[in-house]
């Protein structure tokens, strides 16, 4: 296999492509914002100590599912890491999804290349980073709730007013959101508190 990393710019911004290319030709890729790109380098570092503390691989007596995992939401996507084996050796599966509609996209990164794949990426960041990157690692982290059908996500984002978040529910391929800017949060907090403790007192 065969893998290409390259920074691409359009009107949303810079972003980086992860392309896979396998020994048939076939070619599989995913996008990344450079924000993203940084949480899934800090991520896959901690990949690349699980994987060396693992013992090593027993054909007769592999693992099913996955041996470490993560999850990260960005914006309207959703990026999944998994760490699996089968008999031909560990890999990292990374895949990158749409929180409307049913798009799929992934790559396989081959576990002991992991850590030059991390080595490669951190400087694409490093270089042609124009502070994305280093703000979505010390922003607060994006969350995501599931209540009964409907999933809702929180994003911190910001703007030339300021950063605010967006609250996003989601089923199926209706999306609607709300912004509440970080001046109304502690309000925002307070009212859902106060409805919380009038439901519990009135049952």
């Amino acid at each position: 296999k065969r893998f290409y990393l390259d920074v691409k710019e359009n009107q949303r911004g810079r972003f980086i492509k992860i392309a896979e290319i396998s020994a048939d030709g076939r070619k599989n890729q995913i996008l990344m914002t450079f924000s993203t790109a940084a949480l899934f380098s800090q991520n896959l570092i901690q990949f690349i100590d699980f994987y060396r503390d693992l013992d090593s691989l027993d054909p007769e007596n592999l693992r099913q599912g996955e041996l470490k995992s993560e999850v990260m939401y960005k914006d309207d996507k959703k990026y999944h890491m998994d760490l699996k084996e089968n008999a031909r050796g560990r890999f990292l599966k990374v895949s990158e999804t749409f929180t409307r509609g049913y798009s799929r996209f992934q790559v396989f990164i081959p576990a002991d290349g992991m850590g030059e794949f991390q080595h490669n990426l951190g400087e694409l960041i490093d270089e042609y980073d124009n502070g994305d990157a280093e703000e979505a690692l010390s922003a607060p982290q994006n969350k995501h709730l599931r209540i009964e059908n409907k999933n809702f996500y929180f994003d911190i984002k910001r703007n030339q007013q300021g950063r605010y978040m967006s609250i996003s529910e989601v089923k199926g391929n209706f999306r609607n959101s709300i912004l509440v800017p970080e001046s109304g949060w502690e309000s925002f907090r307070d009212v859902l508190d106060d409805y919380v403790k009038q439901v519990k007192e009135g049952d």
